[in-house]
């Protein structure tokens, strides 16, 4: 009965990862079957295993979620949010599939693993940081002469740029930009998105 009670906070705690924070704010399709996948695949393994001896059967989970994690870095790339929502699957799979006494751990588990994300993923948090791969029609050399640069073209301040190629020939340059745009042009993007 405990086993049965945790599947089904396991089922709802996955719904509300996927369909209540990842789906709504990424809108990235593909991703839902994989996280589904995933846990409900972990879900099944580890409780099939837990069911062995209590050494062997946590081993091979953790074992499991090993193999898992090279799989995933074999896969198509995908964003750190994305890997985390992709380890938050895997884990909520792991905690449904573990009985435990009491049981409320595992459920506590499952819920903080979902505030977290819901907290971490949270399109408030440091929203005026951003990250961007900038490729420059000029080779600047100088770096505070490249910030004051990537700072006039970006609009904000730039805390972090690490020149990733500089071609001499071409007079060409990739910058990976880490910067803080000004308060004043937070959610400016989607208005102008809005009136094109």
């Amino acid at each position: 009965m405990a086993q049965l009670t945790l599947f089904v906070f396991d089922v709802v705690a996955v719904s509300v990862l996927v369909f209540g924070l990842y789906f709504p704010r990424h809108r990235r399709r593909d991703l839902v079957v994989a996280y589904l996948g995933v846990n409900v695949g972990v879900l099944a393994v580890a409780s099939a295993l837990s069911v062995s001896t209590l050494g062997a059967g946590l081993g091979l989970g953790m074992a499991l979620f090993g193999v898992l994690s090279i799989i995933r870095l074999r896969s198509t790339e995908l964003d750190q949010h994305e890997v985390a929502y992709y380890f938050s699957a895997l884990a909520l799979g792991l905690l449904g599939a573990l009985e435990t006494s009491p049981l409320w751990r595992n459920v506590a588990l499952m819920a903080l693993i979902v505030i977290v994300m819901f907290v971490g993923d949270h399109s408030r948090l440091f929203r005026r940081y951003r990250h961007q791969i900038v490729v420059l029609d000029s080779a600047i050399t100088d770096h505070v002469a490249l910030v004051a640069h990537l700072e006039q073209i970006l609009g904000g301040r730039v805390h972090a740029a690490t020149v990733q190629r500089v071609d001499l020939v071409n007079d060409t340059m990739v910058v990976d930009v880490r910067y803080a745009i000004a308060p004043v042009q937070v959610g400016v993007g989607p208005m102008l998105a809005a009136h094109r």
